[in-house]
């Protein structure tokens, strides 16, 4: 019990070997933040914030220029949005920075949760390389009409979608985890199309990223028909 307290907070996901003279430590419940980049021979290096989290989730905020808006990117799609030139390897394109230089993702510790849940993945929806993944949901507000991202990275977020989808009167002020209210501008167009799938950032749907019922996003105490055909079908 003492091990998961301590893997809860975000100091104790890597150890401090693992973390150190890493540039831009900060750490929360249940992840660490580090300065992250990734290089365009054309433009420059595009600087951001990786947050990782203990469940293999990667989460990066860009800081490429005064104004950008970009926040919670895939590393995919941040190594598209910097404009690198090799894009899809973002494992070797992203970087951090540690004791002063500039070291690839692949080369530290940083993904060992993200490589760990890949392995781990036992859903029946799993990307190419066999980690489980639903792309995030948009739900419209009955009151302003805004459309509102939810994430589904893990179970408790994919009830809170199913939940509000379910809800003909669900409103921005429902949303559990993020302060939005109906005042709050809607998600640019531009910034909607990065939906978390892991073959491509800006894909409209495919066998990835679409998800047709699983462990996750399937609950046994729903009445709803897609989760009762989905019990159905698991005790079959």
């Amino acid at each position: 019990m003492e091990n998961e307290v301590e893997r809860e907070s975000g100091s104790m996901i890597f150890s401090d070997e693992e973390l150190i003279e890493v540039s831009g430590l900060k750490k929360g419940r249940d992840f660490i933040e580090v300065t992250c980049g990734c290089t365009s021979h054309r433009y420059g290096d595009a600087v951001g914030k990786l947050r990782v989290f203990s469940n293999g989730d990667l989460e990066i905020t860009c800081e490429c220029a005064p104004g950008c808006n970009e926040d919670k990117l895939t590393p995919a799609a941040f190594e598209k949005h910097s404009g690198r030139e090799t894009a899809r390897k973002w494992k070797n394109n992203v970087w951090v920075i540690v004791n002063g230089e500039k070291v690839s993702l692949s080369k530290t510790a940083l993904l060992k949760y993200y490589n760990q849940a890949s392995k781990n993945a036992n859903g029946t929806n799993r990307s190419h390389n066999g980690r489980v993944c639903h792309r995030d949901e948009f739900v419209r507000c009955s009151r302003c009409n805004k459309e509102r991202r939810f994430r589904l990275r893990t179970k408790e977020e994919c009830r809170i979608h199913h939940d509000a989808l379910a809800d003909v009167n669900w409103k921005c002020s429902d949303l559990p985890y993020d302060r939005i209210t109906c005042d709050d501008e809607e998600e640019r167009a531009s910034r909607r199309v990065y939906r978390g799938c892991t073959r491509s950032p800006t894909c409209k749907g495919c066998t990835s990223c679409v998800c047709f019922g699983c462990e996750i996003c399937r609950f046994t105490d729903c009445s709803c028909q897609t989760c009762i055909d989905f019990t159905r079908n698991a005790k079959a």
